[in-house]
């Protein structure tokens, strides 16, 4: 059997189906990730030859993948974001950072405990996993693409819709702020046994002020230049012309490779520095070229790792699944993650509805994949691995996105439908 040949085939129709599909799929109760994943369970399902993909197996291909995907939707949600950037008006984003997201995390840390019987460490590093609003797969509950109705002197709120704004801030800050959870999981699993209590220091220091402190300055620094090597004149050459909008991907590259390198939260400084960028040159319709460019590239690679999931499936990805896993993942998506935001958005202007909305809707998908992958491929969290399978640990989040991208798909348009008409009416 030609594999590579077949594997081609494979890639050709995953970008097709990036391109064609988001036409074909609009306003209809469908999602086109929920049918790439689909596809990926039938294309693995028949006898091509082709190896089953293991996110266990090849995890460290599972963590850059979904990492990639997450990073350039990180920059496409920043460019989006049409609000100045100032505290009262980024008020029901804090409050879903600061209360929805530690509630999200305490609550899937104690079901972890109390009802799977995990150890601490394993149930911190779960609730890390299910917190974050995915930034990749929640594109239908985002706001429009910058500059698209852009007036300077209407009320922002009115403009794009605090729902939608909500939802694409928290899913843009909050993949980067699990980060620190996730290495409190690893460094109290490194610590177990341990009588002193000194490592919870260090990881405070380290991993909460010193990494988001530098994530902060370095997509703001980035984001900055950058800016003004795009904006410094019009592009007049054929091939300056062709390679419009790649700047979204250079940038993206660029500040989350320096962030790393200085060992800073990347998700972070690319989100930041998109911020940045947008903010540079407020109706510049250039950014429309940058966010599509990102969108692109983002739809693209986020294809092939639904496609992957699609496949892990067949290759018994649920295997190790009990009711009870099935029961914790269904209380994540249905109850926690819905309480936390409506505790989290109490006294806010938001009718109760919107409150709703904003809660139900924080999507579980490939950033909860990067944050099990990076952590199991952690050399001091091995000690929780021999009393929780990994395997076990894939399944019950896979479960969990796969429960969202078919709940949220199939369920998103039109919700969101109703709440645009309801404001503009």
């Amino acid at each position: 059997m030609a594999v590579y040949e077949i594997v081609l085939v494979l890639v050709g129709l995953a970008i097709f189906g990036a391109v064609v599909l988001p036409r074909l799929l609009a306003n209809k109760p469908m999602s086109f990730p929920l049918i790439y994943v689909a596809a990926g369970v039938v294309l693995f399902s028949l006898p091509l030859g082709v190896e089953i993909p293991d996110p266990v197996e090849h995890a460290d291909l599972a963590e850059r993948l979904s990492e990639f995907v997450v990073i350039i939707a990180l920059m496409g949600a920043g460019l989006k974001l049409d609000r100045p950037f100032e505290w009262q008006s980024w008020s029901n984003t804090w409050r879903l950072l600061v209360v929805t997201m530690p509630l999200t995390i305490v609550a899937a840390a104690l079901l972890g405990t109390s009802v799977l019987g995990t150890l601490l460490p394993t149930a911190i590093l779960l609730g890390a996993i299910v917190a974050p609003t995915d930034p990749v797969l929640a594109s239908d509950v985002q706001v429009t693409p910058p500059t698209e109705g852009l007036d300077e002197d209407a009320d922002p709120t009115e403009q794009e819709g605090e729902v939608r704004f909500a939802l694409t801030s928290e899913a843009g800050l909050n993949d980067g702020l699990a980060f620190p959870f996730t290495h409190l999981a690893i460094a109290a699993a490194a610590a177990s046994g341990a009588s002193s209590l000194g490592w919870i220091g260090e990881w405070f220091l380290v991993h909460v002020l010193y990494e988001i402190t530098v994530g902060v300055v370095v997509g703001y620094l980035t984001g900055q230049v950058i800016a003004r090597v795009i904006f410094r004149g019009p592009v007049t050459t054929q091939l300056g012309k062709v390679m419009e909008g790649a700047e979204a991907l250079a940038a993206t590259l660029l500040t989350y490779g320096i962030a790393e390198l200085l060992h800073g939260y990347g998700f972070i400084a690319v989100f930041v520095a998109a911020l940045v960028l947008r903010h540079y040159e407020w109706e510049h319709d250039y950014y429309m070229d940058l966010h599509d460019y990102a969108v692109m590239i983002e739809r693209i690679v986020m294809a092939a790792v639904l496609v992957l999931f699609g496949g892990a499936i067949v290759g018994g990805l649920f295997a190790p699944l009990t009711w009870l896993h099935a029961v914790v993942g269904l209380t994540l998506v249905f109850v926690v993650r819905p309480v936390a935001g409506l505790v989290g958005l109490l006294g806010t202007s938001l009718s109760w509805g919107e409150r709703f909305v904003v809660s139900s809707f924080g999507i579980r998908g490939i950033g909860s994949f990067y944050y099990l992958a990076f952590a199991l491929n952690e050399a001091t969290f091995e000690e929780i691995e021999l009393l929780v399978a990994a395997e076990e640990l894939w399944a019950l989040i896979g479960f969990v996105v796969l429960t969202s991208v078919v709940v949220h798909g199939v369920t998103a348009n039109a919700v969101m439908d109703w709440l645009d008409h309801g404001r503009d009416g």
